[in-house]
């Protein structure tokens, strides 16, 4: 049975939400689900922006012949040709031959990509500044490409002064119900998967992204349509300022996340250590993760939201203890910088994790590496105490300045 919601006199949102998908994209786990977000607009011509997941298929036709009430499709405008948006593309243009696909000429060749349709010869290849009439609606195009595929473009509609922002402004987790941003309390239930989404899907294009946001400025806003998660009509500027600060690499808080990769505890307790020094001087909303229990991807969106980090890690075959090695890496390749960074390592007999952490992040941008890397050696001691006292001393002087 369709399941259709007005978000104007004449949009609807189709699509749907898989609450049973464990794994997004087979990689970062979503206990709370995901939406995908597709969009129907109603003029003179019918327009489909994007389609959906084959997980929700069944829903978004029922929605899309509910929305349609027997007029034809006019338009599907190809915002993103990832599958999580285009899984049914190729069954929308079997269904509706008469619609023409709106894509960039990199989303046109894609299609062939992905699919057997034969799209010659229905295909409006738009570049930067097309537009496209539909009657009382013009539909603008900007090319965003690498937020976060190359062929990506965003939809604005002049008329009613909306964003279909494709990948931009989503997030992780399910719609109830409640489509807009303001009708559920966005900053203590949202924010957080908002902010995991972004930093690990997004995060290692932050100059495309500005890119696309310079754009954005200079359009009139009053409703954001991305494809995953809520639509913004109010306090946009508040969600567009989260995406300043990350695609900047702009700590959101100056506070410490504390991350560990200990084997039998001794090393967590040398972070414990450190973490209750920086309270004592007066350094408030510390974070504290085991790297080996927390998934990768919510220990990269902190250390995007902190300003201070520490890396304390064991020595695991003469190198970085693996599970802290492959966040590093992990840090590295979504491009993370501009950030102040105190070392602890531990190494029974050689201890080499803290010359390798440092080796690592001297590869990366504006990481700036406290000098003092506090050394264990299998657990820590009285002499150990006054590093690990220093390396807070320095950290809660710089945080609290």
């Amino acid at each position: 049975m369709y399941c259709v919601q007005s978000i104007t006199s004449d949009l609807l949102l189709l699509g749907g939400s898989d609450r049973r998908l464990a794994l997004f994209e087979n990689v970062f786990p979503i206990p709370r689900g995901v939406s995908y977000n597709a969009y129907l607009l109603l003029d003179e011509k019918t327009v489909l922006l994007d389609t959906v997941d084959s997980a929700v298929s069944t829903r978004f036709f029922e929605n899309l012949e509910h929305g349609l009430q027997g007029r034809p499709l006019d338009y599907v405008v190809v915002n993103h040709m990832e599958p999580d948006h285009c899984a049914t593309l190729g069954e929308v243009l079997r269904r509706y031959p008469a619609a023409q696909v709106v894509a960039t000429a990199k989303a046109v060749s894609m299609i062939g990509q992905f699919f057997e349709n034969d799209v010659s010869g229905r295909c409006l290849s738009v570049k930067e500044g097309d537009t496209l009439s539909t009657g009382r609606h013009c539909l603008h195009f900007a090319a965003a490409p690498m937020v976060h595929w190359p062929e990506v473009m965003v939809t604005y509609d002049a008329a009613d002064h909306i964003l279909f922002s494709a990948d931009a402004f989503g997030t992780f987790g399910a719609l109830s119900g409640n489509i807009f941003a303001d009708e559920v309390n966005f900053e203590t239930e949202w924010l957080a998967d908002a902010r995991r989404y972004y930093t690990n899907i997004v995060g290692k294009y932050g100059a495309q992204v500005q890119a696309l946001l310079k754009k954005a400025a200079g359009l009139e806003i009053q409703m954001l349509c991305p494809l995953h998660g809520p639509i913004w009509r109010k306090n946009i500027e508040w969600f567009v300022e989260k995406y300043q600060r990350w695609s900047t690499y702009t700590p959101e808080d100056r506070t410490a996340a504390i991350f560990c990769g200990s084997i039998y505890g001794n090393t967590e307790n040398a972070a414990e250590i450190l973490a209750a020094r920086l309270a004592e001087k007066g350094v408030t909303g510390i974070a504290f993760y085991d790297v080996s229990h927390t998934h990768v991807s919510e220990l990269v969106a902190e250390a995007f939201r902190c300003s201070h980090l520490v890396f304390a890690s064991a020595t695991y075959n003469a190198e970085i203890y693996t599970p802290m090695d492959n966040f590093l890496r992990d840090l590295k390749s979504h491009g993370l910088r501009n950030r102040t960074v105190g070392l602890v390592e531990n190494g029974s007999w050689a201890a080499q994790a803290g010359r390798q952490m440092s080796d690592l992040l001297a590869s990366m941008k504006d990481m700036q590496v406290l000098e003092g890397t506090v050394t264990l050696k299998s657990s820590p001691k009285a002499e150990q105490r006054a590093g690990l006292e220093a390396l807070a001393d320095a950290l809660a002087a710089d945080i609290l300045a």
